[in-house]
């Protein structure tokens, strides 16, 4: 089934999203603009890796390609640690001039790993300027109530959390491996966002955020690239919790629940000047590939200068995950750098296909692109 074929343009459905929350299904949604943008760009970025599957305490400081990699300091007590997990959350640092901006992107699996890790960073979330997250999927949601809980009066009073679409809010269902049979996967729950005082931006559209970064939007699928088996989602709405039915056609809503096309993923993307694009692809489960087409198209920048993040080749075969390689090497980005899901087959693959292009980081470094 194609994209065009799967859905009704969601920007023209804004009015029954307005007329939803009215009438108490839920609130505090924004929907970002589909107008042309001005890519912003910015002098440099720093992205802490405060969850991610990995943390290698033998990890050295190293440059490749102008970008450089500081690993976790070890933390003051000895009795504390990185905490690693199935997940990934990021803070960006950006600065153009004397100005500022950071981001929250991502929030890993679990409050008590994401809470641990900023606390023997050191990141400030009071310096935090607005919230992201890349799709619906636990692994990067699971901590944001907790982060919330103990820091939302550090945060703006208005701050708001840019998503990619309403598909991020839809109850998920995983596979057991048996046929047919369904488990829990979560569910965003925008009911516990509007208690804590945090407005939902859907970002279908590119969307510019704080001025320095940009989102892709939807992301279209232009190569060969597959979604991989992974999850189920449920439609509908009951009590507040899941995703709007005015967004879905009649015969979306007729089957219920449909495999995960990941429509509402996005990635998120820097212009470093002088460089290039940093593109931040959580999951790629739109294909890594098609996402740094998506921002070099909706940015106007050809120029890769770093794709970073969870690229979801780990439960890939040899042959595609090497094909895959080739074509994200085709694109020319100056570094790699595999996060969560990537998978040691993706790693071996760029081993072999592009070395001078790889850069391995973990849980608690810091990767600096720029002056």
């Amino acid at each position: 089934m194609t994209d065009t074929m799967r859905r009704r343009d969601f920007l023209r459905s804004s009015a029954a999203l307005a007329g939803a929350a009215a009438a108490g299904g839920f609130s505090c949604v924004e929907i970002a603009g589909a107008t042309p943008f001005a890519t912003p760009t910015v002098d440099r970025l720093s992205v802490r890796i405060l969850v991610d599957l990995t943390h290698n305490i033998f990890l050295r400081p190293t440059e490749l390609k102008g970008v450089k990699l500081q690993p976790a300091s070890r933390a003051t007590d000895y009795s504390r640690t990185i905490h690693t997990q199935w997940g990934l959350s990021l803070f960006l640092d950006s600065q153009r001039g004397g100005e500022t901006r950071a981001l929250m992107l991502d929030y890993g699996y679990t409050p008590e790993a994401l809470l641990n890790n900023i606390d023997i960073v050191g990141v400030e979330p009071g310096k935090v300027d607005a919230l992201i997250v890349s799709h619906g999927h636990f692994d990067h949601y699971g901590g944001l109530i907790g982060f919330l809980d103990k820091y939302r009066a550090s945060l703006p009073a208005d701050v708001r959390l840019y998503a990619g679409g309403e598909d991020n809010f839809c109850h998920r269902l995983q596979g057991t491996g048996t046929p047919g049979e369904l488990t829990e996967g979560g569910t965003l729950d925008r009911r516990a966002l509007a208690a804590r005082k945090v407005t939902t931006v859907l970002c279908e559209s590119p969307t510019v955020i704080g001025g320095h970064a940009f989102t892709t939007g939807q992301i279209k699928r232009r190569s060969d690239e597959r979604i991989l088996p992974n999850t189920f989602e449920q439609l509908g709405m009951r009590d507040g919790l899941g995703c709007d039915a005015s967004h879905y056609t009649p015969a979306e809503l007729d089957r219920k629940v449909i495999a995960d096309e990941h429509f509402h993923e996005h990635a998120t993307c820097f212009n470093v000047e002088g460089r290039g694009l940093v593109v931040i692809s959580s999951c790629s489960h739109r294909g890594i590939v098609n996402a740094v087409r998506q921002a070099q198209e909706v940015s106007g920048v050809a120029k890769v200068h770093g794709v970073i993040g969870g690229f979801h080749l780990g439960p890939a075969a040899p042959d595609y995950t090497r094909q895959i390689v080739t074509e994200l090497v085709a694109l020319d980005p100056d570094v790699v750098v595999p996060m969560h899901c990537s998978g040691q087959n993706f790693v071996e693959a760029m081993e072999q296909i592009a070395p001078d292009k790889l850069l391995v980081a973990s849980a608690g470094a810091r990767l600096t692109f720029g002056a």
